[in-house]
């Protein structure tokens, strides 16, 4: 074979073997466990907590409206008149009740999510009593943009009137957000992320 010939072949040999490479690169798995801020997991984790957070708030409802002799799902009726007017308001159970209950929850998951992602990503060393400021400023802001930035101004817009803000008292409201951000708080620990590792001859000795 001519010199100029076998250099052509090189090189032509030269780039099927970077094109193959690449195609190879392409395919490769991504890096686990990642490198960065794992922020798909985190908002899964704030999801479930934020659940376990609404589902605290909500118990902790029913049993202080059946502590003053209220319907136990007084809040959840309340709530209903975003939706269906003052009509709500007179609900002792069934079907609306049911739906009101788990919209609550999924409010709670929605919520959740900011939650979690400020506590794992920026308060991950920090004092337990940082934590707790931090949390309850965030139930905080959470109670004053739901009812006065939001519902305030949306429901007597959408439905005529402002029964959340007149049958929620402020304390009620105030100790729901802040029930809901303790429970976010005592349970973040559970939302930490740990990769699965692979036991190995060499990482048993």
């Amino acid at each position: 074979m001519e010199p100029n010939s076998a250099q052509a072949e090189i090189e032509r040999l030269k780039s099927q073997i970077a094109a193959i490479e690449a195609r190879i690169a392409q395919q490769a798995p991504a890096e686990w466990p990642p490198r960065d801020y794992y922020t798909t997991y985190h908002v899964l984790a704030g999801m479930v907590l934020g659940l376990f957070g609404a589902l605290a708030s909500l118990l902790f409802n029913v049993i202080g409206a059946a502590m003053v002799g209220r319907h136990p799902l007084e809040l959840i009726r309340v709530y209903l008149t975003f939706p269906l007017g003052e009509g709500a308001l007179k609900l002792e159970s069934g079907f609306a009740l049911a739906a009101g209950c788990c919209l609550y929850l999924a409010t709670g998951m929605i919520l959740g999510v900011p939650f979690h992602l400020v506590f794992s990503k920026y308060l991950t060393k920090s004092s337990g009593f940082a934590r707790f400021i931090v949390a309850t400023l965030l139930a905080l802001a959470i109670w004053i943009i739901n009812f006065y930035a939001v519902i305030g101004w949306i429901q007597p817009l959408l439905i005529g009137g402002r029964w959340i803000l007149e049958r929620v008292p402020m304390y009620v409201a105030i100790s729901t957000h802040l029930v809901f951000g303790w429970t976010m708080l005592l349970m973040d620990q559970w939302g930490h992320f740990v990769p699965y590792r692979v036991s190995t001859p060499e990482s048993r000795t």
